[in-house]
């Protein structure tokens, strides 16, 4: 039996031209290549979806993986595979893995035996570096929020009040729960704070959400990052880091395709 990386590299991919004229989209200004086999799609793409028939969605959720690692992309794959064996048209849409879990005791996400998702040392391994711009934009905010307070706190932000953690995309437990801002009064003030992997950055769900930039701004203009000392909230918009947020996702907003 092969194992899963021998069964990647030995298949003959597709270009992903032809991918995509499978989908129907033929027009070179919506496909944007990264590289052989991956590509982004233009966000003016969605648009144009608004006005072709509804499909059936299948939705995969709650399998508990066997203990060779079989669990939802697998089960996604295969049925997408099958559907289109039977000539229907079906896309596999899936989440893309986070670097904690690869380097972990998970182990890759891109399926498993001839029911994966490639190339799969890619897709495991940065992708088109979406998780890089969700960690990147998260963190800028978290930054701003701590330099607003350092430089005499325009805001009046509660610095107990603080509800926006900071991210990474790998499993450092260490990271959990800190205090940060020990190094004296220029890298203060000192302060708890904690560390959540980027996929569950709220950056990233935002991200899925949006339907296009100008919804992308609106939603991360509303993050809650504190509050007052006169219990007044304050939002991204408050610190002025909506504008510097949606640049480094202007990339990442872009849909995938392999």
């Amino acid at each position: 039996m092969l194992s899963d990386i021998e069964i990647a590299q030995q298949a003959k991919l597709r270009p992903i031209d032809e991918i995509a004229a499978g989908l129907g989209i033929t027009d070179p200004d919506l496909i944007l290549p990264n590289g052989n086999f991956k590509a982004k799609f233009s966000v003016r793409l969605l648009d144009q979806l608004k006005d072709k028939p509804v499909g059936k969605l299948v939705l995969v959720t709650a399998v508990t993986p066997t203990k060779y690692g079989e669990g939802k992309t697998t089960v996604s794959t295969g049925l997408s595979m099958a559907f289109n064996r039977l000539g229907k048209k079906s896309i596999a849409v899936l989440r893309q893995p986070s670097l904690g879990p690869v380097f972990g005791i998970k182990g890759g996400a891109a399926g498993g035996g001839y029911s994966q998702v490639l190339p799969m040392e890619d897709i495991n391994l940065h992708f088109t570096g979406d998780f890089h711009a969700v960690t990147s934009a998260h963190n800028l905010l978290s930054a701003m929020l701590d330099n607003s307070i350092h430089f005499d706190n325009p805001l009046r932000i509660d610095g107990r009040e603080i509800a926006f953690p900071r991210t990474i995309d790998m499993n450092d437990r260490v990271l959990r729960m800190m205090v940060v801002g020990l190094g004296g009064r220029s890298d203060g003030p000192a302060r708890e704070d904690s560390c959540v992997i980027t996929a569950a950055s709220e950056v990233m769900a935002i991200l899925a959400l949006a339907a296009n930039r100008a919804d992308l701004k609106q939603r991360l203009s509303r993050i809650l990052v504190a509050q007052g000392y006169d219990d007044k909230p304050i939002t991204a918009n408050d610190l002025g880091a909506t504008g510097a947020m949606a640049v480094l996702l202007k990339y990442a907003i872009k849909p995938n395709l392999v």
